[in-house]
């Protein structure tokens, strides 16, 4: 076959001067005559389109790399970054990996610039041209993890709005068993009954045997239901919004009346509509998402499977391209000539470049939408803090306490004398102000009333520190609240907040469940020392005696001295 002469006329070349290699299903040839069969040259893009098609398919490889990029500083924030930076959930997670899997059967063939043709006439497939295999296979995988995650996306926003349903723990093993699990099947399915091959442009794409029922069925099924789920979302949503506006009865949003909001039934219309609005408020950046997706992957459906039918229907008829053959022979192999004569028979170039420009940049459109400036911030903040983490700044005396308990004579606004003193004494300087005046000033001085008290002086103290009764008539300062507070301290202390522990006691009644009282009310009595009021004297030491009231103190006179 090496010595045959090549028979057919320009451009077109003998079948029998080449082998079995390469994908032969890929050649499309012609029998002319009995026993010779004419071929034309790979790739069939370079001959059906202008040379602006290339230069397409590498706008869109390089829009693919940038949105690589964009898929990659999405997962690396979502992983390394706290979650109050990104707010990640693991429905963004899986959907940017999967777009970034479907970027990469587009970044492949920028990187490796693969030979498409095997030889002459036949393009090159998995088997001959490993990055090829390797193309089609990310740009497989990723087209399916897309089309699972967004309609399992979709699927949780229609449970939430529509059902109420709180999607939790089950339903996130669900998702990710059916969002990476039927991709999974649907890559080994495609790849092991159909295969990939270079179909057009340097990006291999699976073959037209059985791709049918093995990918673009199956593919376009779960895209159907995403979009029906997502129609029906919205439906309820507008069905919620108008019902809203003819509910005229009273909200019970700021009322103090118990609402019972996790039951469809007993939820007014206007009530259905804010929880609607608050939900969609939160998730507009997940359906926007979505319907780009999916409108991508249907749209690229659509076209590749005309695009192939097309083509396989001139391989079977090659009558059906005899006008455009004819004028290539005429024209001497001339394909500018002869373009207007092939556009019946494929797509045209905007609509192609439309569709790989759409799949290429999923990656920019999930960094505006899932993306947000607290995770610039977040990055920032995480490459500012590593350098310095080993330096120790200086920071305020009663900043950190560890350090202070371990040594307090490290820090220069400490003197040593106060190195054997508490944390409050040290931090805390002895000084009396207007503002916390001491204890011990009160202890050592011993302030009486000229009312009551025995030896004439009386024994009553400032009622606004006596609490108990102490001995020689008067009342004794209150005792401390925590251990800081003792008599052999003074200045300011630090108020021990965290010693007791404040207690709620429900009351015996409610409006809402009025109940009678299982007792009946306690005896209301009033204490001077529970109040802080001046003590009343003892009849007997009363200087009015018995005839005022018998008391020793007139009702109206009560603060009179």
């Amino acid at each position: 076959m090496a010595n045959a002469t090549n028979l057919c006329p320009p451009p077109f070349l003998a079948e029998a001067l080449f082998d079995d290699g390469g994908f032969v299903d890929g050649r499309l040839c012609q029998e002319v005559a009995k026993g010779l069969s004419c071929c034309l040259p790979c790739p069939m893009t370079d001959w059906a389109y202008p040379d602006e098609f290339n230069t397409l398919g590498e706008v869109a490889q390089w829009v693919a790399v940038a949105g690589t990029a964009c898929c990659v500083f999405l997962l690396l924030s979502w992983i390394i970054l706290p979650v109050e930076k990104t707010s990640r959930h693991y429905l963004s997670l899986c959907l940017t990996t999967a777009v970034l899997f479907m970027n990469l059967g587009f970044v492949i063939p920028l990187a490796a610039q693969p030979d498409e043709c095997y030889d002459a006439i036949t393009p090159n497939s998995m088997q001959t041209n490993s990055p090829c295999g390797v193309s089609g296979a990310f740009l497989i995988f990723g087209g399916w993890g897309g089309v699972m995650w967004v309609f399992l996306r979709s699927l949780s926003l229609h449970l939430q709005i529509c059902w109420q349903v709180v999607v939790g723990r089950n339903f996130m093993w669900f998702s990710q068993a059916t969002g990476w699990g039927i991709p999974i099947i649907g890559i080994i399915m495609a790849l092991v009954f159909s295969g990939v091959s270079f179909r057009f442009g340097s990006t291999c794409h699976i073959n037209h045997e059985n791709s049918l029922a093995d990918l673009w069925i199956p593919m376009l099924i779960f895209a159907g239901l995403t979009i029906f789920i997502q129609f029906a979302t919205f439906g309820y949503c507008i069905k919620v919004y108008l019902a809203s506006l003819a509910d005229n009865s009273a909200s019970t949003e700021n009322s103090n009346l118990p609402s019972y909001t996790n039951s469809i039934r007993t939820m007014t219309p206007k009530q259905a509509y804010r929880r609607v609005r608050r939900v969609i408020q939160l998730q507009w950046r997940g359906i926007a998402i979505v319907l780009i997706i999916v409108t991508d992957v249907v749209l690229f459906s659509v076209v590749f499977v005309f695009q192939d039918n097309t083509v396989e229907a001139v391989r079977r008829d090659p009558s059906t391209a005899v006008e455009w053959t004819a004028c290539l022979m005429m024209m001497a192999g001339d394909k500018n000539k002869c373009l207007d004569k092939a556009g019946p028979l494929v797509v045209d170039m905007p609509t192609v470049g439309a569709v790989l420009l759409l799949l290429s940049i999923n990656g920019l459109w999930l960094l505006l939408l899932l993306g947000r400036w607290s995770m610039v911030m977040g990055w920032r903040d995480l490459l500012m803090t590593v350098p310095h983490r080993n330096k120790r700044e200086f920071v305020s005396v009663d900043a950190r306490m560890d350090d202070l308990k371990k040594d307090t004579r490290s820090y220069e606004m400490l003197s040593r004398e106060n190195s054997g003193k508490t944390m409050d004494d040290s931090v805390t300087p002895s000084a009396v102000t207007p503002i916390s005046p001491t204890y011990n000033a009160y202890s050592t001085y011993n302030m009486r009333s000229p009312i009551g008290g025995s030896g004439g002086g009386g024994g009553y103290r400032s009622p606004s520190l006596s609490r108990n009764n102490a001995p020689g008539g008067g009342t004794a300062s209150p005792g401390p609240r925590n251990h800081h507070d003792t008599g052999t301290h003074s200045g300011r202390r630090t108020p021990d907040y965290f010693g007791s522990t404040a207690r709620y006691h429900a009351p015996t009644r409610s409006f809402s469940s009025p109940r009678p009282p299982q007792s009946p009310p306690p005896t209301v009595t009033w204490d001077a020392r529970d109040t802080y009021a001046r003590a009343s004297p003892l009849p007997e030491e009363s200087p009015y005696g018995q005839g005022q009231g018998g008391y020793g103190q007139q009702p109206l006179g009560m603060n009179r001295i």
